[in-house]
């Protein structure tokens, strides 16, 4: 395939603002390829080179993406970086220095293939002079390219594709092209997808031998699954209620979410929630995993907690947070910042898939599998049949350093649902019967021109829950308290990358920021109340028409949620259900009740 025909692809996917549209042409995009070229433009037209917790990094800075702009085109550096500041894209800058450039003769079009091993060069080059050959690479590229292969490969190294395409939409059109399009096929290709976090294996498999082939796809040791979300209640007795009157609760302990990929042979793997590798930033849990697992290979989950280790006693979710991203000192951070794994579940044991087994069942299995350690132990669990007992235990989860309870179904058909959120898992935290003191993870979208002291930064920030319905990030906050001066410096760091010159197509809003920036950073914040808003557009028209659900006197708590993708935000299903749960909601609503904006 030539690489000309994929950019002209993304050039209408970028224009296009209709889901259903977008996936007809993926599906047309998609529905020619076979074997690693089909796998290869799924991965490129995600902005990646391989599954996402593979972990692969390009490493290329605006500053060297400039250098190899110039070096294709005869541009200046300094003049480079002057225009791609005024039109915020380096890649708009760069296609149009390659339409003023005299057209190159006799050039080899480039192919897809070629610009996917040049890529994968330009990633595994490192250490001294690996920039230059990274710029190197890049200009080759450049000086073969047409304008808009130009814009893409630009936008391509810096991580900002920009056209729009999301996993949901990726696996309609899979279903689209390759099976049926009917609700059970694509039930079928999401939960392989769910179970091998690898779209490009779920599209080979499935050109190659239908949906059929799916069945395939089981658990591997190293490729995580795609970790199983829980519900809420408003209450215990909601909870047990719930569950048919009997549930296993077990501590929520407030720490990262660890997938643990325990081999036979070989270093112990761990990924987060967003499934990225993090053995790294915790290298005293992979040997304490190995003595700890009988029985290999395993794949267990768990939650990873600072730890006292001279009183046993919990720390703050903040402490284990400092050792996130964390490249150097990592031996000394260790010590000053000790933690354990509280291991909650088991999807592998032994090389036996167990994911499929009531949550009974697996838990036992766990208890068999796991040889407590210091670092490394089970997470306390009960059973319980009455709202008193409950209590009980809730009141020894708080104690305990917890924030509130999980509650596990019982039940036949308590299988583990890999990337599912459902009323099997259900948690609850005390906060959760007073007003609205419940947090939620919201997705930035825009952001808006500080004044008086925060003037020349940004002030307040737009914030969006996400519907898996329409693959859609629907405003619901605009946020500007609980920011300090530390943190209002952070913000443009953090968002640098997500920046968008225009609306993105993935965002349904009635508020115009002063900037857009494409869903990509998560944000922990509370408010007093949800309300109707005739501008956000959370849950729209799901409680009135043509109005969405807006948080009043929102408050950013701090908390960065880094260990959450997007789409692992608050939902508008999950907006919708605190809505009707408030305490305030037994009220009559005003009708015209101004809503937070």
């Amino acid at each position: 395939m030539r690489f000309a025909d994929l950019a002209a692809a993304y050039d209408r996917l970028e224009a296009t603002k209709s889901r259903l549209e977008m996936r007809h042409r993926l599906a047309d995009l998609l529905r020619p390829l076979r074997g690693d070229e089909l796998a290869i433009v799924l991965y490129l037209s995600q902005g990646l080179l391989r599954p996402e917790y593979e972990g692969v990094e390009l490493g290329v800075a605006d500053s060297l993406a400039r250098r190899a702009v110039a070096l294709a085109t005869g541009g200046e550096d300094a003049a480079i970086a002057r225009a791609a500041k005024a039109s915020g894209d380096l890649g708009r800058t760069a296609q149009e220095l390659l339409e003023r450039r005299r057209a190159t003769t006799g050039a080899r079009p480039l192919e897809v293939g070629e610009v996917y091993e040049a890529m994968r060069a330009i990633a595994a080059a490192s250490g001294e002079g690996s920039q230059d050959v990274k710029v190197q690479r890049l200009a080759g590229l450049l000086e073969r390219a047409s304008p808009l292969e130009g814009r893409f490969l630009v936008r391509f190294v810096l991580g900002t594709l920009r056209v729009g395409v999301r996993e949901m939409t990726i696996l309609d059109a899979l279903n689209e092209a390759f099976a049926d399009g009917a609700k059970p096929s694509r039930a079928a290709i999401e939960e392989a997808f769910n179970l091998s976090s690898d779209l490009g294996l779920v599209a080979t498999t499935l050109a190659g031998g239908g949906v059929a082939a799916l069945a395939t796809i089981g658990l591997e040791v190293g490729r995580p699954v795609r970790p199983m979300l829980a519900e809420r209640e408003p209450t215990l007795e909601a909870v047990l209620a719930r569950m048919g009157g009997r549930a296993a609760l077990e501590f929520k302990y407030d720490g990262l979410r660890v997938q643990a990929h325990v081999p036979r042979d070989g270093p112990v793997r761990l990924f987060s929630r967003r499934l990225e590798e993090i053995g790294a930033q915790f290298p005293e849990l992979g040997p304490e995993l190995a003595r700890a697992v009988r029985r290999p290979p395993a794949i267990v989950e768990g939650e990873c907690v600072p730890l006292d280790l001279d009183t046993g006693e919990i720390q703050p979710f903040q402490d284990v947070a400092r050792r996130r991203g964390r490249k150097h000192d990592l031996d000394r951070v260790a010590e000053e910042i000790p933690v354990c794994l509280f291991l909650f579940d088991v999807l592998l044991d032994g090389g036996t898939a167990v994911y499929g087994e009531d949550f009974p069942s697996r838990r036992a299995r766990l208890e068999r599998l796991v040889r407590p350690t210091e670092r490394v132990r089970l997470a306390e669990q009960k059973v319980v049949d009455s709202p008193d007992v409950a209590k009980e235990f809730l009141d020894e989860a708080i104690a305990g350093g917890g924030e509130g309870v999980m509650a596990k179904s019982l039940k036949e058909g308590s299988a583990y649902r890999a990337g599912a959120r459902g009323y099997w898992w259900i948690k609850y935290k005390r906060d959760y019967t007073v007003g609205l003191s419940d947090s939620i993870d919201g997705v930035v979208v825009g952001a808006f021109h500080g004044r008086g002291r925060r003037a020349g930064r940004f002030g307040a920030f737009l914030l969006a829950v996400y519907d898996p319905g329409r693959d859609r990030f629907e405003s619901f906050t605009k946020v500007g308290s609980g920011f300090d001066d530390a943190a209002l410096a952070e913000m443009p760091k953090r968002l640098a990358r997500w920046a968008s010159d225009d609306p993105p197509a993935s965002v349904d809003t009635g508020v115009a920021p002063d900037r857009w920036f494409r869903p990509g950073v998560v944000l922990e914040v509370r408010g007093a109340e949800l309300t109707v808003s005739p501008v956000h557009r959370a849950a729209l028209g799901r409680v009135r028409a043509g109005a969405g659900l807006a948080l009043r006197f929102p408050r950013f708590t701090g908390r960065y949620r880094d260990d959450k993708g997007p789409t692992e935000a608050t939902t508008s299903a999950e907006l919708l259900e605190m809505y009707r749960r408030q305490v305030r909601q037994a009220a009559p609503e005003e009708p015209d009740a101004p809503a937070e904006t």
